[in-house]
């Protein structure tokens, strides 16, 4: 088979080089988009990470494509209509990170309960001062985890060390982890009202999209915490931006952004102004966020331990493998 794999780096190179030996395979550095989708249109298989867009127009292109294997628990970058329609598989690594991507949300929650990029960004210009660095506890503190599943979960079990209170919130609620893990599930509202901190973990798509907005923060506490490790899309960035400004929301800590693909280069910003539609309100709003002192941001990278990224390659192999015997695993489509 004719196997292409984008967003390639050089050791995702060294990881998959097994299957050179039983098929043609390709590695793209970029993501995959309608420009270099063109010169790949022969592919049979593409593996993806979650900067590749594979809408309607780029896929049209791709006249003998069997299976997109992407790098990724999340699949809302793939038109999965798209692909049903044609009968394209679509393989995903459901679990790789756990852990890893919980840790990285308590990594986020004390930077922003100890203000760690202020007091370390002070003392290297040797300013020694505690004027504004005061903090708050974690102990004691209610957590509100709007969608409790594996990652969800291992973040409640970080919570209980941390002598948490934890409100859950999830569309399948599982009653055996709530007794095992002593948190409670609680209605929707109810969790934005008495949590002191939040943190998303629910996938992106159209049923999420802007699932916090102007209506839910108006429901928090004041000074609430928002964390948001899961998709940009999730949170109404506009509407972020004012409940920051007003100081509904004290902080917040934040992987991803609604129009991260785009903001990463600024050379792709500047030609999509021209050649493609962004919520360019969105942009700017991301922009915004990035130069608030109460807000931290990292650039997608909760999932990006040597540990998590190896679980990854090896489950996106076994996925090609899998599929290549006529025996596909963990298919969305």
């Amino acid at each position: 088979m004719r196997i292409t794999v984008f967003e390639a780096e050089q050791w995702e190179r060294d990881a998959l080089q097994p299957l050179e030996a039983s098929h043609y395979v390709r590695f793209f550095g970029d993501p995959l988009r309608p420009p270099v989708a063109d010169e790949y249109t022969d592919s049979d298989v593409v593996s993806v990470f979650v900067y590749s867009q594979l809408r309607r127009p780029v896929l049209e292109r791709f006249g003998s494509l069997k299976l997109i294997a992407t790098r990724s628990a999340g699949f809302d970058h793939i038109d999965i209509d798209y692909c049903k329609e044609r009968g394209i598989r679509v393989a995903s690594v459901p679990t790789y990170g756990d852990n890893t991507v919980a840790e990285h949300v308590f990594a986020l929650i004390l930077g922003i309960s100890h203000h760690m990029v202020e007091a370390v960004d002070r003392t290297r210009r040797g300013d020694f001062s505690l004027q504004g660095l005061r903090g708050f506890d974690l102990l004691g503190k209610t957590l509100g985890v709007i969608g409790a599943g594996g990652i969800g979960r291992h973040v409640i079990r970080i919570a209980n060390g941390f002598g948490m209170k934890v409100l859950a919130f999830d569309m399948r609620p599982n009653e055996q982890a709530a007794r095992e893990l002593a948190f409670q599930y609680v209605p929707f509202d109810r969790l934005l009202a008495e949590s002191d901190i939040i943190t998303l973990h629910v996938p992106g798509g159209k049923a999420t999209e802007n699932l916090i907005g102007d209506r839910e923060f108006g429901l928090m506490k004041r000074g609430v915490v928002l964390i948001n490790t899961a998709r940009g899309s999730i949170v109404d960035v506009n509407a972020l931006i004012r409940a920051l400004a007003s100081g509904k929301v004290a902080g917040a800590g934040l992987d991803v952004l609604p129009e991260e693909p785009v903001i990463r280069e600024e050379a792709e910003l500047l030609r999509s102004m021209f050649t493609r539609q962004h919520a360019m309100d969105q942009i700017l709003a991301d922009h915004v966020l990035l130069r608030l002192r109460n807000v931290i941001i990292t650039p997608h990278s909760a999932f990006n331990t040597k540990e998590a990224v190896g679980r990854i390659l090896t489950t996106t192999l076994e996925n090609i493998e899998a599929f290549v015997r006529g025996e596909p695993k963990n298919l969305i489509v």
